[in-house]
């Protein structure tokens, strides 16, 4: 049995410091990062992609805290640095080297495939170099930890695509017959869809989200503007069309889901104390996070503590693999 066919399955993700984390974030991918603690401890890797957020982000005081805000949330709803790596991308740098390594053997043809990079070329949009090699370091990132699973939505598959694609390309060109870099599988999250208060999918980009830490006045302002229907009020609701029952059915119980419907369809309730409903329960779900959050906000140290040992455990894993992959090319 080789070496890597023995290793224990490894699960990795990243998640990119683009602003104020939201719902969507909490139920599309947060959520499942938290269940693949338990399911992988020790080995389930989360870095904070503070270099991808270079491709659109150039503000370094907004990098920085952005980068700790995603740390602190993370943390706060339940990461625990016992279970699972968490760590920034920009301190294990072996991935930029394995980057450029992937680089040599990579068609440009199949970069310009990328699903970003092809949409902003498409809408005469400027381009940067980073945009167009973004799924290189993409796809160090991932086999650089010779991660075997990688959980992502259906409309992320392309990149794990490309991570397979890159790694043939070098096992091919440098491996002689053996597997130098791991081959990662994709595992699909649940695929819960969040919609925002406009009934769109919930994105920043649309101005639509609902912020997990969100509180207060700015909370309530949000979901007591969620777009609804004109009916009147004792008139029958389709809950099936309804923003605010698809964001409660995400917080509530199976038995609270019932009773919302079976008031929804017989009129026995209206979108205002519907809204009202739904705020209690973000603030429940929420209550104990909010909480933590605070807490590690006073204790920033901890925070770096907790990041510096991420890294400190994940660098000495990126380096084995860069080191055979160096060793495999011919540099010493």
């Amino acid at each position: 049995m080789s070496t890597q066919s023995a290793e224990k399955k490894r699960v990795l993700s990243g998640i990119q410091p683009s602003g104020e984390l939201h719902l969507g974030n909490y139920f599309g991918a947060i959520q499942q990062h938290l269940a693949l603690q338990h399911e992988f401890p020790g080995e389930a890797f989360y870095f904070i992609a503070n270099y991808h957020a270079l491709t659109t982000l150039h503000d370094r005081e907004r990098l920085r805290k952005w980068t700790v805000d995603v740390a602190l949330d993370y943390l706060a709803l339940g990461l625990d640095p016992e279970k699972a790596l968490l760590f920034r991308q920009s301190d294990v740098p072996e991935v930029c080297e394995l980057a450029w390594l992937l680089a040599t053997v990579t068609p440009v043809s199949l970069l310009e495939k990328g699903v970003s990079y092809k949409e902003k070329v498409q809408r005469g949009l400027p381009t940067s170099a980073g945009l167009l090699t973004y799924p290189l370091l993409m796809a160090a990132d991932i086999l650089i930890y010779r991660s075997s699973i990688v959980p992502v939505g259906e409309d992320q598959v392309q990149h794990i695509e490309f991570t397979r694609d890159m790694a043939g390309f070098f096992n091919n060109a440098f491996g002689k017959g053996e597997e130098i870099l791991r081959l990662p599988v994709a595992r699909f999250s649940p695929g819960k869809k969040v919609p925002g208060i406009d009934g769109q999918k919930m994105s920043k980009s649309y101005g639509n989200a609902i912020g997990i830490f969100e509180e207060g006045a700015s909370l309530k302002k949000k979901v007591m503007g969620i777009k609804t229907a004109s009916i009147p009020l004792g008139e029958p609701l389709d809950p099936e069309s309804d923003t605010v029952f698809a964001l409660y059915r995400l917080l509530a119980s199976p038995e609270e889901i019932e009773d919302m419907n079976r008031r929804y369809l017989a009129g026995a309730i209206g979108f205002g104390q519907a809204k009202k409903e739904l705020l209690a329960k973000i603030d429940e779900h929420f209550e104990e996070a909010r909480e933590r959050r605070r807490e590690l906000a006073q204790d920033l140290d901890r925070v770096e503590e907790i990041l510096v040992e991420g890294a400190r455990r994940a660098r000495p894993i990126a380096r084995e693999t860069l080191d055979r992959c160096r060793d495999a090319v011919g540099i010493p």
